[in-house]
This record gives C-alpha cells, sequence and structure tokens, in this order.
C-alpha cells in the first residue's frame, strides 16, 4: 500500500483532490458546509453538513461525475494570504470554518486556495491545477462526528483516492479488492469463524464451533511448544480485587482502559485487562533459591479490556481477547539466555506458519528523558546492552526504537507485515523490574540474601483473537491441514450408490483423528463440490462405483481441479505427513 502520510507528492495530490471533492459537493448541495479535509493513511476524506440531506451509495457517482467535469476544466489553485479578520468575514457562512479560524490568534496571516467558483480555507500546499486530480475514486462515506465528539452534530464523511496516473489509481483499487476479499470480518462470518451480537454486547466475540476448533488448537500448540521449554501452565481468575492492582500500579495507570469496577460487601472487582499480577501473586506463595530459577508460568488467559466504541475492530480490537501470556523468573545473570530462548521460540513458531515479512523491534528508553523510566541508568545500560548483544549473537534483523520502551524495562516487539499491508505487533518481550519491587518479591541467592527476580513477560502468539485475524487475513481463510476446521469433506456421487461407503470412510477417517463431514445432501454433486470450496475445505473426497468397489479414495485439494485417486491408506499417510510437516501451500 502506499504511503499517503509521508510520499510529498501523493500527500499534495490527494489534499488537492479533497477539495476538488468539496467543489463538486458544493455545486450538487450548494447548502454544503465543510469542516475539514485532510490527508489519511488511506488516501483523503472531507467532513461535510448537508443539513438534513444524507449522502447515500447513489450520491458517490454522481460526486464522482461533477468531479471529473471540474478536473477536466483545469482550472489553477491560486493560493491567496489574508488576515483573520478578512477570514472571518469571507466565510462568515460556514460556522464550520469560522470555528477554525477562531483558532488562530489574532494578527496571524492565513492562508486560503481557490479553484474557479470554490474557495477553501488551508495551509497547502497543493498542486498547479485541478487537471492534475483527474485519476481519482471515491472509496466509501460514512458518519463522523464534529471534532470527534459524540455530543455534537454528525456530518457526512466522504473518503477517497487520487493517483498522478491511471495506472497507479487500477493498481491501487485492485489492492483494496483484495483487501476486502481478505478481511477477517468478511471470512470469519463467511466461514463460520465468530460473530459479534449487539444483544450480548460490542466488541465481545462469540467463537462459532469452527472458530473454536481453531483457537483449541493454535492454544493446545503453543502449549506443546511451551511444555517442551520447561514452562508451567496455569489458571487464573478472569477479575481481581482492586487492590491487586492498586499493588501492580495499572490502578493508577490504567484504570481508565479497564472495565468499571463490581462493589461487593466491603471489596471491589474488576476484570482483569492482564494477567502480570495474578502470576506475581503465585509465585510469591512459595520460597525460591537462586537454584530453582528461572520460574516460567504460562497461561491462555482471557482478560477485557474497556476499547471505546469506535475503535472495536472484529477480532483485531476487542473488549474481551484471550492471550498467549506468560512471565518469567530469572535472575540478572539468566536475562541474557531467557531473552534468546523466547527469541528462538519466536523463530520457530513463524516458520511453522510460513511468516517471512517481519522485523524486530528494540525498544530502548529515551536518553534525554531517563526520570520517567522506573530504575537507575546503570540497570538500563546493562540490560539494554544485553538484549542488543542477543540479537547480533543471533544474527537477526532489527532496529532500534528510542523511547519506546515500556517505563519498566526494555523490550522487543516483532512487527508483521500482514497481507493487506499492515504493520501488526503479533509477538512481545519485555524486561520488567518494577512488578517484583512493587510485589516484594524475592529469591535466595547463593550467599544466603534475598534478593528481587527479574521478571520476563512475553507473548508469542500474543492475543489469540488478534492471531486468528491476521491468519484469516494472510490465507484468505485457507487455513494449512493441520489447522483447518474442517480438513476433508465426503462426496458420495449418488447417495443410493454410494452413501453407505461414504459413511465407512468418513468413520475411518475420523478414528484416524481427521477432522471429516460427509456432504450427503440432496444436492447435485457439482453443487456440493462448490459449496466445499466456498468453505475452504482442504481436502474433497469423490466416491462413486469404482472407489467403492476397490477399496479406494478421489481426491481433490481446495482450488484445484485436479483429481487423484489413491488406497484409502495412502490417503491417510498422505495427510499424516502434510499434518505432521504443517504444510502450508501459497
Amino acid at each position: 500500500m502506499r504511503d499517503f502520510l509521508n510520499e510529498k507528492e501523493l500527500n499534495t495530490l490527494n489534499h488537492s483532490c479533497a477539495h476538488v471533492l468539496a467543489q463538486a459537493v458544493k455545486h450538487l448541495w450548494p447548502h454544503a458546509k465543510f469542516w475539514v479535509g485532510p490527508v489519511v493513511e488511506e488516501g483523503f476524506y472531507y467532513d461535510i453538513d448537508l443539513g438534513d440531506d444524507t449522502i447515500t451509495d447513489e450520491d458517490l457517482p454522481k460526486i464522482e461525475k461533477e468531479m471529473k467535469k471540474i478536473a477536466k476544466d483545469g482550472k489553477r489553485i491560486v493560493r491567496h494570504e489574508i488576515s483573520k479578520e478578512e477570514a472571518l468575514e469571507e466565510f462568515k457562512d460556514d460556522e464550520y470554518k469560522v470555528d477554525l479560524i477562531n483558532n488562530f490568534e489574532d494578527g496571524t496571516i492565513i492562508s486560503t486556495y481557490s479553484q474557479g467558483d470554490f474557495t477553501d480555507l488551508c495551509r497547502g500546499p497543493h498542486v498547479d491545477t485541478v487537471k492534475q486530480c483527474r485519476n481519482f475514486k471515491l472509496i466509501k462515506h460514512s458518519g463522523a462526528y464534529w471534532k470527534g465528539d459524540k455530543n455534537n452534530k454528525v456530518l457526512q464523511r466522504i473518503y477517497g483516492v487520487c493517483f498522478p496516473t491511471k495506472e497507479e489509481l487500477e493498481e491501487h483499487l485492485q489492492y483494496l479488492e483484495d483487501a476486502k476479499a481478505r478481511d477477517h470480518r468478511k471470512l470469519g462470518r463467511e466461514l463460520g469463524i465468530y460473530m459479534i451480537h449487539d444483544l450480548v454486547g460490542r466488541g465481545l466475540p462469540m467463537w462459532m464451533p469452527n472458530g473454536f476448533t481453531v483457537r483449541r488448537l493454535l492454544s493446545d500448540y503453543i502449549m506443546n511448544k511451551e511444555l517442551a521449554l520447561g514452562y508451567e501452565h496455569v489458571m487464573t481468575p478472569s477479575l481481581g480485587n482492586v487492590k491487586l492492582y492498586k499493588t501492580s500500579g495499572h490502578w493508577d495507570h490504567y484504570k481508565d482502559d479497564m472495565f468499571p469496577a463490581m462493589k461487593m460487601d466491603d471489596e471491589a472487582y474488576v476484570l482483569r485487562p492482564m494477567n502480570c499480577p495474578h502470576h506475581m501473586v503465585m509465585y510469591k506463595q512459595s520460597l525460591h533459591s537462586y537454584r530453582d530459577l528461572p520460574v516460567r508460568i504460562a497461561e491462555i488467559a482471557n482478560d477485557f479490556r474497556f476499547e471505546a466504541s469506535g475503535a472495536l475492530t472484529g477480532l483485531e480490537r476487542a473488549r474481551a481477547f484471550t492471550q498467549n501470556d506468560s512471565h518469567i523468573f530469572c535472575r540478572p545473570d539468566q536475562i541474557a539466555q531467557e531473552f534468546k530462548s523466547v527469541a528462538e521460540l519466536i523463530l520457530d513458531v513463524y516458520k511453522d506458519f510460513g511468516f517471512e515479512d517481519y522485523e524486530f523491534r528494540l525498544s530502548l528508553r529515551d536518553p534525554d528523558d531517563t526520570e520517567k523510566y522506573f530504575g537507575n541508568d546503570e540497570l538500563w545500560e546493562k540490560s539494554e546492552s544485553q538484549l542488543r548483544d542477543v540479537l547480533n549473537e543471533m544474527g537477526v534483523k532489527y532496529y532500534e526504537a528510542k523511547g519506546e520502551a515500556a517505563f519498566y524495562g526494555p523490550k522487543l516487539d516483532v512487527q508483521v507485515k500482514s497481507a493487506i499491508g499492515h504493520d501488526v505487533t503479533l509477538s512481545t518481550i519485555q524486561l520488567d523490574y518494577q512488578l517484583p519491587e512493587r510485589f516484594e518479591l524475592t529469591y535466595v541467592d547463593e550467599n544466603g540474601d534475598k534478593v528481587r527476580p527479574v521478571v520476563i513477560h512475553r507473548a508469542i502468539l500474543g492475543s489469540l483473537d488478534r492471531f486468528v485475524a491476521f491468519l484469516l487475513e494472510e490465507t484468505k481463510g485457507n487455513f494449512p491441514l493441520w489447522l483447518a476446521p474442517k480438513q476433508v469433506v465426503v462426496l458420495p456421487v449418488n447417495n443410493k450408490y454410494h452413501e453407505e461407503y461414504a459413511k465407512e470412510v468418513v468413520a475411518k477417517l475420523r478414528k484416524a483423528g481427521f477432522r471429516t463431514e460427509l456432504d450427503n445432501r440432496d444436492e447435485k454433486l457439482g453443487y456440493r463440490i462448490r459449496e466445499a470450496q466456498i468453505h475452504k475445505i482442504p481436502y474433497e473426497l469423490v466416491l462413486g462405483n469404482s472407489e467403492r468397489d476397490e477399496g479406494t479414495v478421489t481426491y481433490r485439494l481446495h482450488g484445484e481441479q485436479k483429481q487423484t485417486t489413491v488406497s484409502f491408506d495412502e490417503f491417510v499417510s498422505l495427510l499424516n505427513t502434510e499434518v505432521e510437516k504443517k504444510t502450508i501451500r501459497r
């Protein structure tokens, strides 16, 4: 995806096209008034007050037609500089522009841009003529509160994009079509992965049978990886006493993002936004020697955060989600090895899923503003140096981001580029010196003294919900065989003659551990094959006379026309190999 915000020429062109949009709207709705028309990540938009009128899908082609007329006319875009007083007079009939102008200090010189019969308040810059804005497309429209305040009037927001050439525009529109087809919200609905219903609550996903299967498989997958590395799994409650979060410090810094407290008797409880306080209490329950460390506690944990309604985005941003979370309690001399072990686990997992377009971001403290960070200079410098040395030793590509560390310690984030061009943080490793201090955690060192451990927070899959959303968009819902909710669908050619054999095959496949369904509906075979394709089931078995008589199966892979006939045992061996290798088809 092109960078509308940072590509200077593209930014200027799109800002100029926003003015062409406003001019066209003014021609069609002379009473229209305008708020702002900025360039954003996806192109540009303009917020417009149309009084009692509302933009519909049918209006966008009309506006585009008028914009093309304006662009063809080719008027020059001319800059003017006027005083604040002159600006207030010129835009006196538009309360939105008046509001903007009143934000300027008295004596400020304000710029406007004119193109034919339209003048707009703007700091610029703009292209020379509206003719340069001819390669555009209006993408969508929505309502938007004036100034983003829900107490204000709802304005009409129209989004668009503009490119220097027709070819670049067509390429971008194709990208948008692909992104639309990959949208996890669309795929999640079509494939029966999850649903959200207002009666249950916004931002509260409910996992359907197919989605729960994927979640269960992901949970088993990562827990087995963790068990092999010496992690111990726990289960803690999804709420906690307010005192717990006051002890951890989250209450002072994070309570606005938490659900309101529930008061019971003389105590108050909250739905937990994270799991670390619970794990701190668990560690503290026992005495620990330096020989016991590291202690690795892991949990597949349900968490809750009160996200703003406007920020909710399917599984990517929800109010209830599940984290693949862990906290490692270690000695200072173990930091480098534990950090390396987690980083290697991340690489191992990414290899299994075929992730290739990612990079490590080492987040460090701001050396010019050290007071906002917990701990002393020596502690930070040593920790940052250790993490840097580990990454260099591993030979992985990374970049440093000063000022991006958490206040309690440096961290490593893994930024993955999604199939639709989004940067997504999937995995993270964080050092923490503060929580051991706040919870007074200790272990007995080799001298018999009680000293503080270091805590490493780490998430490999991160939020399972966001991970599933990422996988849906990455694969277009074509999960690898080991993760597919339904792995095989069995299709008898004719129920009268082949259903009995189809049922035998289904039973044997299920006994062999494969998620198999029988489609013996009274529909034509071609229709049932298309249905299996739509539901993205990896393998379709078509069983007719020869398969029944010879005890074979004929399979076809999702998305392919080729059919292959093999013995039942050969087919099972094929499936087992593909599951074991976690084969990925591009």
